[in-house]
């Protein structure tokens, strides 16, 4: 499986309010391992970056005069994620921005590029109902490594997010592969009782009369302790 792990930068918070993408990224993973394929850009959107989002991941509309327009690396970025599925934390956000982008170059919605979205921060609440699920939180609660995260960047994000999700999804593997081991296991003792001749007739060993007077001693005991609870006897009774 092909997955895209993808986190965007932003010039505010709302893309109807004509808040454009000034960084995007995207990690590779092919079944559960990173390739190391990477697509990274800063943007020029050609408009001011409000002053919450610059204290959020620090980029400045200076720094950013001279980087391509989406425009200019669309159909690159397109490729790059083509077939595959998104992962994103919060993907609403992410997806919403990309489509805004997408429609003023009349090109088709992102999600009808890619073969499937997922959500990273609903699987998060799904597992922690009630608690903290932004990035930071979810990388305390499996150990991952975010000490170099001061400031948000789509990269470093995509990557944090790529490792967390590898933590949040280890059960459901582990368990996928315990069933894989414990039905190969079960095959094969099938195969060797099959393979094994005819089996023997099975010994039935009854108990002694010295046995069974032993065993109804120590019910008799339970019976007297237990004030008249002792369900073994009561079960023979009714037998």
């Amino acid at each position: 499986m092909r997955q895209i792990f993808l986190d965007t930068e932003t010039t505010g918070l709302e893309h109807k309010l004509g808040h454009r993408i000034i960084e995007i990224a995207g990690v590779e993973m092919l079944n559960r391992r990173l390739t190391n394929r990477h697509f990274h850009r800063y943007l020029n959107p050609e408009r001011d970056i409000d002053a919450g989002a610059l204290s959020v991941h620090g980029i400045s509309r200076e720094f950013l005069r001279d980087k391509p327009r989406f425009a200019d690396v669309a159909a690159e970025f397109l490729d790059f994620v083509r077939g595959a599925e998104l992962v994103i934390h919060n993907a609403a956000f992410d997806v919403g921005f990309l489509n805004a982008e997408l429609a003023l170059l009349a090109m088709a919605p992102v999600d009808t590029v890619c073969h499937a979205v997922r959500d990273t921060l609903r699987l998060a609440k799904d597992l922690h109902p009630g608690k903290k699920n932004n990035l930071n939180a979810l990388c305390e609660r499996y150990g991952v490594d975010n000490s170099h995260r001061t400031l948000h960047g789509a990269l470093l994000d995509a990557e944090i997010l790529a490792e967390v999700y590898l933590a949040m999804t280890r059960g459901q593997e582990s368990l996928i592969i315990e069933l894989g081991d414990d039905h190969a296991s079960r095959a094969e003792t099938a195969r060797k009782m099959s393979s094994a001749g005819p089996r023997r007739a099975l010994q039935v060993k009854r108990a002694s009369q010295e046995e069974i007077a032993e065993h109804q001693q120590v019910l008799t005991a339970i019976e007297k302790v237990s004030k008249g609870k002792c369900l073994w006897l009561r079960s023979e009774s009714s037998g």
